[in-house]
């Protein structure tokens, strides 16, 4: 009896150890086909399923894709592939990762470079800036799924035409604050990666840049000063919002929506919000160009976005690098822009008449992005984006000249992490 009992308790270790291996990546026993295991961020919108459903079809039973959903936050995504792939975990086939983490993941040896054939599809039609982000030392380590960057978007029943600069912006909400009417500008001001990318356009916009050409020591100077005071005048005037200190995204989303706000500088997701959850403030939102720092020079936007690398250690790479070239082709990335609002990163989708329709503002998206600014490219840069979020944070408390001194040495600690958990 009680080898009878060990006997079953053994094979159901093994069936357990079987499920789970099929689970983790692999080829499937009972299909014989590679299930190819591709991490990426939550999709509400069903986009992201279907172009795994629609790439194993295509395949022709060659592989499937399984989609895994990473958490919500840029942060905890980041920190669930690090440790898996820290553990050179066989299961990363295809990762998602954030516009940001290329140098990383690539000095690491997390993940594999990009060459011959496969490197010349990645790089067919794309566009430059959201090619530059997945590469790393001349070096090409993940192909651009999608890109994003942020508009101005306002109320054209307050103001007729858009201001183009963060002065006339901020002058004209301090008039409508004096006419009793809806004045407040919606910014990123949380103490999070948001506050690094809106001080980071306002660098950039500047003509600057928050490090050297090198990536190894701070730049900042005027510009940086420039910048840190416009966030200080934003925060102390009339236009800012009183949660201003704790705002994403999202917050400034339902801010504008709720029509207290008669600016807003946001991703491209926050038109369709409108329209479906305000259709009568839907009828006076508009869009424009970024506004700009100087009245003679063109603003830079800071570009987001994900990248789709191969793990180094990937059971079955070819079939990786085949599935993410689909995952992120034309029909895909379509289907990502009408249904899940990201802005792709093949410049023939621009003119495309689906997306000419459901995004009239894809001229200036495009815009923008021929004109972007980068996060800093460094493999620590995860340690300079929390010396600046943390130096300048709240806005109201920035001092500009102060302010930007002490981060250049936080910089200077970052590059050497110094004093920082990232």
């Amino acid at each position: 009896m009680a080898c009878a009992v060990r006997r079953s308790r053994a094979l159901a270790a093994v069936l357990v150890l079987a499920a789970v291996a099929v689970a983790c990546g692999g080829t499937s026993r009972t299909s014989g086909r590679p299930t190819l295991d591709w991490y990426n961020f939550p999709d509400d919108s069903g986009a992201l399923q279907q172009a795994a459903d629609r790439c194993g079809r295509a395949s022709g039973g060659r592989y499937a894709i399984r989609y895994n959903k990473l958490p919500r936050t840029a942060d905890g995504q980041r920190q669930q592939l690090v440790r898996r792939l820290a553990a050179h975990d066989p299961a990363m086939d295809i990762l998602g990762l954030d516009v940001t983490w290329t140098p990383e993941f690539a000095e690491a040896g997390w993940i594999r470079p990009w060459t011959g054939a496969h490197r010349e599809e990645a790089e067919r039609d794309t566009l430059a800036a959201p090619l530059s982000t997945a590469t790393w030392k001349g070096r090409l380590y993940a192909v651009p799924y999608n890109t994003n960057i942020q508009l101005l978007w306002y109320r054209a029943d307050l103001v007729p035409e858009p201001p183009a600069t963060w002065a006339e912006m901020i002058d004209e909400a301090r008039a409508l604050a004096k006419a009793g009417k809806p004045h407040r500008i919606e910014v990123q001001g949380a103490q999070y990666e948001g506050l690094t990318v809106w001080f980071n356009t306002l660098v950039a916009s500047a003509g600057g840049s928050i490090l050297n050409a090198a990536a190894t020591a701070p730049s900042l100077g005027p510009p940086a000063v420039r910048a840190a005071g416009i966030m200080h005048d934003l925060a102390t005037s009339p236009a800012a919002d009183p949660s201003l200190a704790n705002q994403m995204e999202d917050q400034n989303r339902l801010a504008m929506e709720s029509g207290t706000a008669a600016f807003e500088l946001n991703y491209p997701f926050v038109y369709p919000a409108m329209k479906a959850d305000n259709p009568e403030l839907f009828r006076h939102f508009r869009w424009a160009r970024y506004p700009r720092v100087d009245a003679d020079r063109p603003a830079r936007v800071t570009i987001g976005g994900i990248d789709l690398a191969v793990g180094a250690h990937s059971r079955h790479p070819a079939l990786a690098f085949e599935a993410a070239l689909c995952l992120r082709d034309r029909d895909n990335q379509r289907t990502a822009a009408l249904r899940g609002g990201l802005p792709p990163t093949l410049r023939g989708l621009y003119t495309d008449p689906e997306i000419e329709r459901s995004y009239p503002f894809a001229g200036d998206i495009l815009a923008e992005l021929e004109n972007a600014a980068l996060r800093p490219r460094t493999p620590a840069y995860q340690n300079v984006s929390i010396a600046v979020s943390h130096t300048l944070s709240p806005p109201a408390g920035i001092r500009p000249v102060e302010s930007v001194r002490d981060l250049g040495g936080q910089i200077e600690d970052a590059l050497q992490s110094k004093g920082l958990v990232p």
